[in-house]
């Protein structure tokens, strides 16, 4: 039972370390990633509205 213990003490532990390695991003880097993932995800909607659109029409005028 005792090394059980040791193995969880062992993993935080290590899990201390490598946080510890993170390079976490400032608050400005954080608004900067976030506006960039907006927009692509915005463009990558609007991109798959306008080909459904395309489609939809197309599948209309087939039938």
């Amino acid at each position: 039972m005792g090394s059980y213990w040791k193995k969880i003490q062992r993993f935080i532990h290590d899990i201390r370390i490598e946080l510890k390695k993170v390079h976490w991003p400032t608050k400005r880097e954080l608004s900067v990633f976030t506006s960039i993932v907006i927009v692509v995800i915005i463009a990558v909607g609007i991109f798959f509205w306008i080909l459904d659109t395309g489609f939809t029409t197309a599948l209309k005028l087939v039938l």
